[in-house]
């Protein structure tokens, strides 16, 4: 027979009176229950402990993790987070279904309700994967910080009514070009939290030569490597010069640039920055240009700054660019716009040389310029010969579009008859890109699903231009539609531009700015310039 010891025999009768006092514990906890006498929360169960005294309560060494991410909720009322213009239109999206039949206006400070009205048309919208309502509040016109409500949906974010709540947005869009400058101090006063010391100062080795260096300091940078483009550059001033010359009354010479003051209106002193850097970046010789510069960071020698070789497609945009910039600074500075016209016809001249290089497009927007410029007749034959040969259907092209504008523009002598079919085409783009926002749901001319700001941004270009040749309420409606979709009436309740708005891109995906991308910036200053101009003028 075997002994059991004491100290087993003790653990056996510990084991024991836990097993007898869990199930005391439950036939109590049923009792209570059942008889409904207390809550569980009055049971207490301390004169019932286990265990002797001072034993620790083991455990698998595992301890509560709360780390994890709440889901963003976004408001289901959609509205231009900086705000509306008194005299506007205005609407509120409502998106999801089930909706109440009203909405309010509310203001932020009193919190009291200063204006009703009704939610209308629900659908399953084109570009959305939600139906669409919608609530126009246009009535009200009183200044003040607002925002919208309703049952059952809550609020939106909050915005402003006032006279014109969108000109500390256009100078921002319009001082970006100050901070990409290349080559330059921005200094803290005119630059704030963007000041810097001076980049890429150093001359640039030839990528293809590198006993060759050249002086090409100066330009906007493309990116944020610091590289800089021709053909991004051209494209870039070629819509700030356009929206120059439609809108001249809404540039000032007060930008806080380093030229303001100069009596000359800012948008051109920051396009010549630009300007001076593309003449460095044509040979004076052959007139052929440079593709760009780029950075590369050497370790052993720091970064290095290489020159991209001659290539056609840039030196035919070099020539339309710096043509239509002669023909707008001449009143400023005849000396300099005669060279910057000589050296277009060079470039000009030496791009026709490779016509197989460049595209037909390119060479007729080339032409357009220069022929505006110039009054020559080798370049108006140019122009007449591809209108005829291939005559205009649409206007997505770029370089159609800005040739054909500057054709229907220019004072020289023009075929009457290839400038009607012209304006017809850009009539119909108008059309078709005010019927494309109207049947949106969210009122703009792009699909949700799919993104698109640059598709987006080169229509809208069109649509400005046709509003300008005939001035239509529902155009300059739209265009309306496209500022309040960038600035928060969109699916993601995001506004895309810099420094605006209670949800901001930059706090989400640095990529999807609109103002950091140098060329969706200018048209984004021409859509803005025809807003500006509709709202000075009351």
């Amino acid at each position: 027979m075997t002994l059991i010891s004491g100290t087993a025999w003790q653990k056996d009768l510990t084991e024991m009176r836990k097993r007898f006092y869990k199930i005391v514990n439950i036939l109590i906890f049923c009792v209570f229950v059942i008889s409904g006498c207390g809550t569980v929360s009055e049971l207490s169960f301390d004169t019932m402990q286990v265990g002797s005294e001072g034993e620790e309560i083991t455990t698998l060494g595992l301890s509560p993790e709360f780390d994890y991410e709440v889901p963003e909720s976004l408001p289901s009322i959609l509205v231009n987070q900086v705000g509306y213009a008194c005299r506007s239109d205005k609407t509120a999206l409502f998106r999801g279904e089930g909706l109440p039949d009203t909405f309010s206006v509310v203001d932020a400070e009193s919190e009291q309700i200063v204006y009703s009205g009704q939610i209308e048309r629900e659908e399953s919208a084109n570009g959305t994967e939600q139906p669409i309502s919608y609530g126009d509040f246009t009535a009200f016109e009183t200044a003040g910080t607002y925002y919208i409500q309703a049952a059952k949906i809550g609020q939106s974010y909050t915005f402003v009514i006032e006279d014109n709540p969108y000109r500390e947005v256009y100078h921002t869009a319009l001082k970006k070009y100050y901070y990409n400058r290349c080559g330059l101090t921005l200094s803290s006063e005119l630059a704030g939290e963007a000041a810097r010391n001076a980049c890429h100062a150093r001359e640039a080795q030839l990528k293809d030569e590198a006993t060759v260096n050249l002086d090409v300091s100066g330009g906007w940078h493309v990116d944020e490597l610091g590289n800089r483009d021709v053909s991004k550059g051209c494209r870039t001033a070629d819509y700030l010069l356009l929206a120059y010359e439609l809108y001249p009354d809404v540039f000032d010479d007060q930008a806080g640039i380093p030229e303001s003051g100069n009596e000359i209106p800012d948008v051109l002193d920051e396009v010549k920055y630009e300007i001076d850097w593309l003449l460095k970046m044509q040979d004076a010789t052959s007139g052929a240009v440079y593709a760009g510069v780029n950075t590369a960071d050497n370790k052993a020698s720091g970064y290095l700054l290489y020159v991209d070789g001659f290539n056609m497609n840039a030196t035919i945009q070099f020539a339309a660019t710096l043509a239509k910039f002669s023909y707008l600074y001449q009143n400023y500075d005849r000396v300099y716009a005669t060279q910057c016209l000589q050296a277009a016809d060079r470039a000009y001249r030496y791009a026709g040389k490779y016509l197989n290089d460049i595209t037909q497009e390119e060479y007729f927007h080339a032409a357009t310029e220069l022929y505006r410029a110039t009054g020559a007749y080798g370049y108006h034959s140019v122009v007449k010969d591809y209108l005829l040969e291939n005559p205009i259907t649409e206007m997505k092209n770029d370089y159609v579009f800005l040739g054909c504008v500057t054709y229907l523009s220019t004072k020289q002598k023009v075929d009457v008859s290839l400038c009607g079919d012209v304006m017809k085409i850009l009539m119909q783009e108008g059309e078709r890109i005010a019927e494309a926002s109207k049947n949106s749901g969210l009122l703009v001319n792009i699909d949700e699903k799919q993104g698109g700001d640059t598709e987006m941004l080169r229509d809208i270009a069109r649509l400005t231009v046709v509003d300008h040749i005939i001035t239509n309420h529902e155009y300059t409606r739209v265009l309306q539609n496209h500022l309040h979709y960038m600035l928060g009436c969109n699916m993601e309740s995001v506004s895309y531009l810099d420094g605006t708005g209670s949800r901001n891109y930059k706090n989400i995906d640095e990529s999807l700015g609109i103002m950091n991308q140098i060329d969706l910036n200018a048209e984004l200053v021409l859509m803005m310039s025809a807003i500006m101009e509709e709202l000075d003028a009351g």
